[in-house]
């Protein structure tokens, strides 16, 4: 026979208790920062969450912008100095390191497993008040959120956790933690009443959280080409095995893309192999081991399938 339903009292006993326990372990890994900024009294505040023993802590970096230092407060009250590593505003992530012998650490997890709907927690200092845990669900992935990193290049970060779990203003920087208190985003923006956004903790991240704990920057691959997702017409994806691909919509005069004779209303499907059928696809493969690296990539042009050579350079 089945088992008897849970009772509502029973099922929100059992949800409170989940994030009665999310939080036990994950407040104590979430700091309150206090930005230090030549020549400004408040530099600002946002959050961070230590993501290893030794001190490092992740944040956004619209939180650090233009600070080296800040002050990293934890719900036990301790305080310690943090220097800023690294930051990388076309991710909105950055790295600090506390002047603290050890820290305890989220466990870090991985959001390319989450699911609509799926709990999520959110803790991070709003308003100033530290500590703070509100709760929802995953109302939306794959989202995409606009960046630059103020020398006029734009990025979208793609896979973007959508949340209704409530955020505000210090927020950025703070844990979005499964059920399970795993890290699986970084808090970045309040996107509208309800609405809130939070950078993934994924593969893609994961190397870039390294590159800043190695070199404080992020080195990119870039082809100088501004362009964005376009479906090809049923025939043409027939011929040619692919759905969809990078429209090219703009080209950077005396850049890798020029000098490969790239030209607008190009759809590039495939480079070095790989299938390219949305921005982000194309982004994700613009890693430093591509810089000055000859890549083969095929294009569609006039409903034909073209095969090209393009040499990255380093977006500066």
């Amino acid at each position: 026979m089945a088992g008897t339903p849970a009772t509502e009292r029973e099922a929100l006993d059992a949800y409170s208790a989940t994030i009665v326990a999310v939080a036990e372990r994950v407040l104590p890994t979430v700091a309150s920062l206090r930005v230090h900024r030549a020549g400004v009294r408040d530099g600002g505040a946002g959050s961070g969450v230590v993501i290893t023993p030794d001190g490092y802590i992740v944040t956004s970096a619209h939180v650090v912008a233009q600070s080296r230092t800040a002050t990293a407060a934890f719900i036990d009250g301790s305080e310690y100095e943090l220097d800023v590593v690294g930051a990388d505003a076309l991710s909105d992530l950055a790295i600090g390191r506390a002047r603290a012998a050890t820290l305890q650490p989220i466990e870090v997890g991985d959001a390319d497993n989450l699911r609509v709907g799926q709990l999520v927690v959110a803790i991070g200092n709003p308003m100033g008040f530290s500590g703070s845990v509100t709760s929802g669900v995953v109302s939306g992935l794959g989202r995409s959120l606009a960046t630059a990193d103020g020398n006029g290049h734009r990025r979208f970060v793609e896979d973007v956790i959508q949340t209704d779990a409530a955020l505000n203003p210090g927020n950025s920087g703070g844990a979005l933690a499964d059920w399970q208190a795993r890290l699986v985003g970084v808090n970045t923006a309040v996107a509208g009443m309800g609405l809130g956004l939070a950078v993934p903790i994924n593969g893609t991240t994961q190397a870039i959280l390294a590159a800043l704990m190695r070199n404080g920057r992020v080195r990119r691959a870039f082809l100088g080409i501004a362009g964005g997702t376009r479906a090809l017409a049923p025939a043409v994806a027939q011929r040619t095995g692919f759905k969809a691909g990078v429209e090219v919509q703009e080209i950077v005069s005396d850049s890798p893309a020029a000098a490969a004779r790239l030209r607008s209303g190009d759809l590039i499907v495939e480079v070095d192999g790989a299938a390219v059928s949305k921005a982000g696809d194309l982004q994700r493969l613009m890693v430093e081991t591509r810089i000055g690296s000859k890549l083969s990539i095929r294009i569609v042009r006039e409903d034909r399938l073209v095969a090209l050579e393009v040499v990255p350079a380093e977006l500066k």
